[in-house]
């Protein structure tokens, strides 16, 4: 646990990314494989359930370093990030376990799960006592779940393929799938993943899925898309999905399916199972998973949608965020929200990888395939057509009323890369700006880790009535913590000490003075939250120093984007 917890410290002390690469080859150099196989897990971004739950976790910490609540409550406010809290409040250990972090996890952490409240109680304090303040601060985190420290699997990638001497997209190929909870790293996994390149490797077996291509954002006026991507018809152009991206396997008779975040949801869509029948062995579909209600004569859509009276069945992002909240997918929740899979790539056929080929080629035999196969929960994701360049803007000007986000552009002659690179191909997301309304900040609180000294996490309100309105009031809707420069953190944060009405716990509630442009991807109705609305990804667009308070946006004006 010691080597790991020196390289947290390491990773944590930087930002540069060729002293993380250092560190992270320094670690796996020298670390047995068993440890470095769990090193890559974590590091990945795998992340474990939660293994004690934090209140006693809290509760537990407090008793053993003898503090009364409000004061353990004030130093957690004080720090912003729980375990460093409890490292520092805990007696100074030495460290005295020579158990490397593969043992610490499989048989001592892992176990804690499930355990009665008394047993929780008698262990935690026995494993802290072993460790030094930075194992420590690990350990908690790894219990808790909550282990980051700003390394991408990106760079993890490139630590490992230096050093073992192989190609970063051979180690990407291998990396799929590895954080998924059903199976734990192990040394015979971790030696796979820097082992020698072999012949038989690259015929993929079982379920294993591909890397995900990434797009690049693109942000210039369409008057320069001559100039920076030629016409038109170099590129496939179709509309971007609100949806979960997913692969669908199909090796062996069975299917396989999963998200961008390597995660196996097959489980999660019972509907899109049953392709396992249609689509043949050695197929390997890229595509969006979304949730699809329309008429039986638009089920399917046409390939070229160039026409103004093209219609889309697919439903706001909220409606599948609700299904995969459930635990229980009863056959009334699989039909109040029914999903399709719209293809948009062919990565594998008939048993062979056919990323190397040109984007052109795959995707007219994905049609072939498509058109064969038929089946009403696999259709193909519409191609956008136009003249010009100013043509295909007109269209993406529909984006809202189509339910979409805008475009992808994706390179005809472009083969399908790994991760978010330019050097076999380029896909571009020529997104809708979002949805934006001033509100007002009407709660704060204190942010986490570095900002766990400034209030920087703030709650907005619109105004529930129209200006000269006796009951006017401010209700609020949404949470944000993101969009404002370090300086303009600092002068809210000065704001929010000054004009402090109420303390509840970590919250403070502030007299309404300050108001901002928010911006979200989008909107629904929800019956959870108090404005009767929810938004997706908010975040601060800017400061409106020009704006009052009683200017601000109202409810009607926010209901009035509800699609």
């Amino acid at each position: 646990m010691k080597a790991f917890a020196d390289l947290y410290a390491r990773l944590d002390a930087t930002t540069s990314s060729n002293a993380k690469l250092a560190a992270m080859r320094d670690y796996f150099r020298e670390a047995p494989a068993e440890d470095a196989a769990w090193a890559v897990y974590f590091l990945a971004g795998g992340r474990p359930r939660q293994l004690v739950p934090t209140r006693l976790l809290r509760e537990t910490a407090r008793r053993t370093a003898a503090l009364p609540e409000w004061l353990f409550e004030e130093s957690y406010q004080a720090v912003g990030d729980l375990a460093e809290t409890i490292s520092l409040l805990m007696p100074e250990a030495e460290h005295c376990s020579d158990a490397g972090l593969a043992q610490w996890m499989q048989e001592r952490l892992l176990p804690l799960r499930g355990l009665p409240p008394e047993e929780l109680a008698a262990r935690l304090p026995v494993f802290w006592g072993q460790l030094d303040r930075r194992s420590l601060l690990v350990c908690i985190k790894l219990i808790t779940g909550a282990f980051r420290v700003g390394v991408s699997k990106l760079l993890v990638t490139r630590a490992l393929a230096s050093l073992a001497d192989l190609d970063p997209k051979r180690v990407a190929q291998r990396l799929v799938g590895y954080t998924d909870l059903s199976h734990h790293p192990s040394a015979e996994r971790y030696r796979a993943l820097i082992a020698a390149e072999s012949d038989d490797e690259h015929t993929q077996r079982g379920g294993q899925p591909y890397p995900f291509f990434l797009a690049h954002p693109l942000q210039a006026d369409v008057a320069r898309f001559d100039e920076l991507l030629g016409p038109p018809d170099h590129w496939h152009i179709e509309w971007k999905w609100d949806g979960i991206r997913a692969q669908l396997v199909k090796r062996d008779g069975l299917i396989w399916i999963w998200s961008r975040g390597e995660e196996l949801v097959s489980e999660r869509f019972p509907e899109l199972c049953a392709l396992a029948n249609c689509l043949p062995d050695g197929t390997v579909l890229d595509g969006e998973i979304v949730v699809w209600k329309t008429d039986d004569a638009l089920r399917h859509v046409p390939l070229d949608a160039t026409h103004e009276s093209t219609t889309f069945g697919v439903q706001p992002f909220a409606l599948l965020q609700q299904r995969i909240g459930r635990k229980n997918l009863t056959a009334k929740v699989l039909d109040a929200a029914p999903v399709v899979v719209l293809a948009y790539d062919l990565l594998e056929w008939q048993g062979m990888d056919w990323r190397q080929r040109p984007h052109a080629e795959r995707r007219q035999q994905l049609e072939t395939l498509l058109e064969q196969c038929r089946h009403p929960a696999l259709l193909a994701s519409p191609r956008v057509r136009g003249a010009d360049w100013p043509a295909i803007a007109r269209q993406r000007e529909r984006s809202r009323a189509l339910g979409v986000e805008g475009m992808m552009l994706k390179a005809r002659a472009g083969q399908y890369g790994v991760g978010r690179t330019r050097d076999v191909g380029l896909w571009w997301k020529w997104k809708i700006d979002p949805y934006a309304i001033d509100a007002v900040l009407i709660y704060a609180q204190r942010g986490h880790g570095r900002r766990a000294s400034l209030y920087t996490d703030f709650t907005f309100a619109v105004w529930d009535g129209e200006p000269g309105d006796p009951e006017r009031k401010l209700v609020p809707f949404a949470k944000a913590y993101s969009g404002l420069t370090d300086e303009e953190m600092r002068q809210v944060d000065a704001i929010v000490r000054r004009t402090t009405v109420e303390k509840f716990g970590p919250v403070r509630s502030v007299t309404p003075t300050l108001v901002f442009e928010l911006g979200f991807e989008g909107i629904a109705a929800s019956s959870r939250h108090k404005s009767g609305i929810a938004v997706r990804f908010p975040r601060m667009l800017r400061w409106r120093h020009d704006k009052p308070v009683d200017e601000a946006d109202t409810l009607a004006t926010l209901k009035a984007l509800l699609p």
